[in-house]
């Protein structure tokens, strides 16, 4: 049994000490199947919230009035959720309400997918009501139940269908492909920022391309926000070697092909972080100058290492090539260039101003630009006395060979 599960196996304890079921459920137990890395411990028992509080010291109310408390065990948290039944849905998200019972089968039945719809004790014996273990063995993602209903209650179903299809390799059951088909539309009532979750883990899955057939097909896509709405991107992604590519990578491919005026407006549109919006336009920046340029050390220079290895492999599959290797190789340029960024400079913003005596502007930007230029070219070593003099030199180019052009 996994370790983590071992972790955890004082909390099953402790409430079948008291008196109640209690069973690791959900993706840990898939995962465990699988024989894939476990990220996290849910566990599942018939105790109610508060018959939870009252065994546990430590806990946390995350989400009470559905039945989950953190119980804080050695330092680590655990979610453990109350056996749970459903009424109908208003939002295509979330039930009207909850109501606690005791029976593990018919918590399990409210559940997504068969494949999440297995408990496990303590003891590492499978409960699968709903032929999970079966659908692994077949390697296919098919509802618990009606999969119209299903979907129709939680429209974000519909992306993590497809996102398992990418994770685990999977195929859809045909009724669940059918009902996926009818119910895309559905996905309109979602929130953006939980399409992005499913949609980031989906392009990195090793099985993107099979996911985004499904999407395209359905017409899924057709209710993302920007980008990988467009078929014709979807279809000249699914054609090229994007297997080794990030996710970031993929990302950035995807913009190219849409040759967006406004790259940033379209990845706004997904609520994604400013942060991440921002490497991917500089990124686009470079991509597009590198498709029609070779690197020079001053460019490499300008995009740095990261965004140049992420450059280099988007170009390589732009080209029909592999792109395994190729960020070792822009890695070893990075490795023979006298400085990789301007903290590396022998000398400071403040060493200029102070040899110069003259007032701070853009000119100080202006000139350390260059001199970066002249040490990256092996005009100059970077040396705090040689640069001193190609300063001096800098500022009386009519009477050296330094200009500032």
């Amino acid at each position: 049994m996994d370790r983590l599960f071992i972790q955890a196996k004082p909390i099953i304890h402790r409430l079948k000490e008291a008196g109640y079921e209690a069973y690791y459920v959900g993706g840990a137990v898939r995962d465990y199947i699988l024989k894939r890395e476990i990220h996290d411990i849910d566990i599942a028992t018939s105790a109610t919230p508060m018959e939870v509080k009252s065994i546990f010291s430590s806990t946390v109310d995350v989400g009470i009035e559905h039945g989950t408390i953190l119980v804080i065990h050695e330092g680590r948290g655990y979610e453990v959720t109350t056996f749970r039944a459903e009424a109908r849905y208003v939002d295509f998200r979330r039930p009207e309400s909850v109501s606690f019972i005791r029976s593990l089968k018919d918590d399990l039945r409210r559940r997504d997918f068969t494949i999440n719809a297995m408990a496990m004790d303590e003891e590492g014996i499978i409960k699968d009501p709903f032929n999970g273990r079966e659908a692994i063995e077949k390697r296919c993602i098919k509802t618990v139940g009606s999969a119209t209903e299903r979907f129709g209650e939680d429209a974000l179903r519909l992306m993590r269908a497809i996102r398992f299809v990418s994770q685990l390799g999977f195929k859809l059951d045909s009724r669940t492909e059918e009902a996926l088909i009818q119910q895309a539309p559905l996905l309109q009532n979602i929130a953006i920022e939980r399409i992005l979750l499913e949609m980031e883990k989906l392009l990195k899955g090793k099985k993107v391309k099979r996911a985004l057939k499904i999407a395209r097909k359905s017409k899924l896509n057709h209710y993302w926000p920007a980008i990988f709405n467009q078929d014709y991107i979807i279809d000249q992604l699914i054609e090229m070697p994007i297997e080794e590519l990030t996710l970031m990578e993929r990302w950035l491919l995807a913009l190219y092909l849409e040759k967006a005026e406004e790259p940033q407006k379209q990845l706004k549109k997904w609520k994604m972080p400013t942060k991440e919006i921002k490497k991917l336009q500089r990124a686009l920046s470079f991509l597009t100058w590198r498709m029609k340029n070779k690197w020079t050390n001053v460019q490499l220079y300008r995009a740095g290492k990261e965004i140049a290895g992420m450059v280099e492999k988007v170009v390589c599959v732009l080209q029909d090539k592999s792109p395994h290797l190729v960020t070792a190789i822009i890695y070893e340029q990075f490795a023979e260039f006298p400085i990789t960024d301007r903290s590396q400079l022998a000398i400071t913003g403040t060493d200029v101003l102070k040899w110069t005596q003259k007032a701070p502007g853009a000119w100080i930007s202006q000139l350390l630009n260059q001199l970066e230029e002249e040490i990256l070219n092996q005009r100059i070593p970077n040396e705090r006395e040689m640069i001193r003099g190609w300063v001096k030199a800098w500022e009386n180019p009519s009477s050296n060979k330094y200009s500032k052009h």
